[in-house]
């Protein structure tokens, strides 16, 4: 905690440089930092507090979802942090992992993966066999038996032309595939989550230049005031202003499974997220 001494006097809290010092902290560098040493992904958020009209300036670091959390690189003042080693809290200290909180992990992961074979294997029993197929993410096929399912949305399917193997369509730039097996029709494609193509062009603001555009739009406004704005907005959830940048697939298929968000994942924002957030943070300052 920012603002605290070690001495058994009264708090002092943070001065008004200081204070200005931890509002300009960017939490996606040191997301990224963290992202760099460690994995999986450290969720945490930093916020500023007023006691006895005294700033204070807080970290708070969540518990892991995903355990053991384990360093993958040698870091810190004398290489302090190793490459491997796996660091547990004990208490009011943090040290390498002892054998018995390790097994404990361990075994706890183990049973979780049973319990994911158990409701795989229920889900299975409800639909039936017949009825079943495996979406092989990592060749990003759907397979039954021996046989591969193509599933193709309506609008989509309409645009295209399918041609036998062996056969050539001789029309210059008409849209084809090549078609292997059978094509399975479907009524219907359900689309659970509309995917947003080049990200960038969409959302072109990090959450650093958000806040560089918000602040000169309202005098006076603290950077821990806007993020403080977009967390009881919920915009990072809201595709009208942000989108998360995931780095990885499999980040992205645990937010896609539980709809959870860990805070280490950063978001890209569009105009209308500055906005909404300029008339916001007016209205609460009283500026117009």
């Amino acid at each position: 905690m920012y603002g605290v001494t070690d001495s058994p006097r009264e708090p002092t809290g943070l001065s008004n440089s200081s204070l200005e010092q931890f509002e300009k902290i960017d939490p996606e560098r040191i997301s990224g930092f963290l992202l760099d040493i460690f994995a999986p992904a450290i969720e945490w958020e930093q916020a500023v507090f007023i006691y006895d009209d005294k700033s204070f300036g807080v970290f708070r670091v969540y518990e892991a979802k995903e355990k053991p959390v384990i360093a993958k690189k040698d870091e810190g003042r004398q290489q302090t942090i190793k490459n491997g080693e796996i660091y547990f809290r004990y208490g009011g200290r943090t040290q390498k992992i002892q054998y018995a909180e390790l097994e404990s992990i361990i075994h706890r992961r183990i049973d979780q993966n049973n319990q994911q074979w158990l409701d795989l294997v229920q889900k299975i029993g409800v639909s039936g066999p017949s009825n079943a197929a495996i979406l092989d993410t990592e060749r990003s096929v759907i397979e039954k038996e021996d046989s591969q399912i193509l599933v193709v949305d309506e609008d989509l399917a309409t645009k295209m032309r399918f041609i036998k193997e062996g056969q050539f369509e001789e029309k210059n730039g008409a849209p084809t595939l090549k078609l292997v097996g059978d094509v399975v029709p479907v009524n219907r494609v359900e689309v659970v989550k509309r995917v947003k193509e080049n990200l960038i062009r969409v959302y072109p603001f990090t959450a650093t230049e958000l806040a560089e555009m918000v602040k000169s739009a309202v005098p006076g406004v603290k950077q821990h005031e806007i993020w403080t704005a977009i967390r009881e907005n919920d915009l990072k959830s809201n595709i009208d202003y942000s989108a998360y940048v995931f780095r990885n697939k499999k980040q992205e298929d645990n937010f896609k499974e539980t709809g959870l968000i860990c805070n280490s994942i950063p978001s890209i924002y569009n105009k209308k997220a500055v906005d909404f957030l300029i008339n916001v943070l007016k209205a609460e300052t009283g500026h117009v």
